[in-house]
């Protein structure tokens, strides 16, 4: 049942590696390792299926939470928003006004 389990998480893990940011992929990354470590202990716990996935959803969603706060956020990288002359709102990288607190 364990290696069902690690197989689907794998695959999932693996098929959107290709497009995606750094910090969607550090999510993706401890999504895979807390369900993994997760499905163990639950499975250690419990010792049924019912808490190995238990296990293995709360260790993922732990695992993903933990990857995409930890990303380091590089400067020239954060996106704030801007409202031209014309009342247009738009998205771009921001400026040093927003990394020096003078916005």
């Amino acid at each position: 049942m364990i290696i069902k389990i690690l197989a689907v998480l794998m695959t999932a893990a693996l098929a959107g590696c290709e497009t995606q940011t750094e910090g969607q992929q550090r999510a993706t990354t401890g999504a895979l390792i807390g369900g993994a470590g997760g499905a163990l202990v639950g499975q250690a716990i419990g010792g049924n299926t019912k808490s190995t996935v238990v296990g293995a959803a709360s260790g993922a969603l732990l695992g993903a939470v933990v990857g995409s706060a930890t990303t380091p956020q590089r400067r020239g990288q954060q996106l704030c928003r801007y409202q031209d002359r014309y009342g247009r709102i738009y998205t771009a990288p921001c400026d040093d006004r927003y990394y020096n607190g003078n916005y």
